[in-house]
């Protein structure tokens, strides 16, 4: 699977249900060469109209499965959601 394909999926928290979004971005350990956590930007504010400021930044360990349309992961979604870093 190529990561192109891999932002186009939709994830999903298994605990609780709720649809996170889609995956815009990985980190990766370089020394290691492998991939450590999923970015899903974090819920908008104010209808959507004033962005957002958090995001989600979950650990390839709570990734459950890869389906064909989406991304099944098990976490406690409030643990995860941090201030949005810039590039």
């Amino acid at each position: 699977m190529r990561i192109c394909e891999l932002k186009h999926k939709e994830v999903i928290n298994i605990c609780d249900g709720q649809k996170m979004g889609c995956i815009t971005d990985l980190v990766f350990e370089l020394c290691k060469g492998c991939i450590t956590h999923i970015i899903i930007p974090g819920p908008c504010k104010a209808f959507g109209i004033f962005g957002r400021e958090e995001e989600y930044v979950i650990p390839v360990r709570c990734v459950k499965q890869i389906g064909e349309d989406v991304v099944l992961v098990e976490c406690d979604s409030a643990e995860f959601l941090h201030k949005a870093k810039c590039c």
